[in-house]
């Protein structure tokens, strides 16, 4: 049985989704408010497979909520209800730390669906798996889609379908975002990738909106694939561009698409 906390304060919608996710099995706790819901987690420590989390909340809102617990190194996975969608909101999310976005009015189905997405990864952390075979770099492997199913390089396994990334004797979980991100970038490896094409083909977002969120993601991804993040050999920053994937390091020639690999 998974534990779920939804922080939501319209109750038609706190208790409609407390019936449902009880009736999957769940058991739910509910709180209307932001600081009620960090002080359930970090000060009483109540454990929590996922939290389900509105942006608009009294008080300390969504994002606060999730940079909070970021902060104080929490990282249960935490579904995002965002207001119609709204790009500056999924953005700002992503950066505070949510795993995943959901506009409102939302279908109960896809909401179960991506919650039980973030519980699977849960029960895998638990589990402690051991990474599988590492296969030869640069190799691929597709899925049913024809896209890629797993990605190996440097000593390195990227596995799309169950949200890992294997290093040698650590299993890293991704979020959604992050596997997609790195699905991306790896899709077009040697390429430089722009960010409103990450904006666009990733996270289906069409305005123009502040790009500062997939800078930090790529921070991230940077902390789980570099020996040394501060001077990335996979992930380089093409500067005013965006970023390019370089699998093999050492047959990359410096300076290619005539533009600077800057770091930031």
């Amino acid at each position: 049985m998974s534990r779920v906390l939804i922080v939501e304060d319209e109750a038609h919608i706190a208790q409609g989704l407390r019936f449902n996710l009880e009736s999957e099995g769940h058991a739910v706790e509910v709180d209307g408010d932001g600081e009620a819901a960090l002080r359930r987690v970090l000060q009483l420590r109540q454990p929590f497979d996922a939290v389900v989390l509105d942006v608009m909340l009294p008080g300390k809102d969504g994002f606060e909520v999730v940079a909070e617990l970021r902060e104080a190194k929490n990282y249960v996975p935490v579904l995002m209800l965002t207001a119609r969608g709204r790009p500056e909101d999924v953005l700002k999310g992503f950066a505070a730390g949510a795993d995943d976005y959901l506009p409102k009015p939302f279908e109960l189905a896809i909401l179960l669906a991506r919650l039980q997405g973030l519980l699977r990864r849960t029960q895998w952390s638990r589990a402690g798996d051991g990474p599988p075979h590492i296969t030869p770099v640069g190799s691929a492997a597709q899925d049913s889609s024809g896209d890629f199913g797993t990605f190996a390089f440097a000593g390195k396994t990227v596995n799309f379908r169950e949200l890992e990334l294997q290093t040698l004797g650590n299993t890293i979980h991704l979020t959604v975002m992050e596997a997609e991100l790195l699905r991306h970038l790896i899709r077009n490896a040697g390429k430089t990738v722009s960010r409103k094409s990450i904006l666009e083909e990733v996270w289906g977002l069409h305005e123009d909106t502040d790009t500062r969120a997939i800078d930090n993601f790529v921070v991230r991804l940077r902390r789980y694939v570099e020996e040394d993040p501060a001077k990335p050999r996979h992930l380089l920053t093409v500067r005013g561009v965006g970023y390019r994937f370089v699998p093999e390091p050492d047959q990359e020639s410096s300076g290619k698409d005539g533009k600077s690999n800057d770091v930031q």
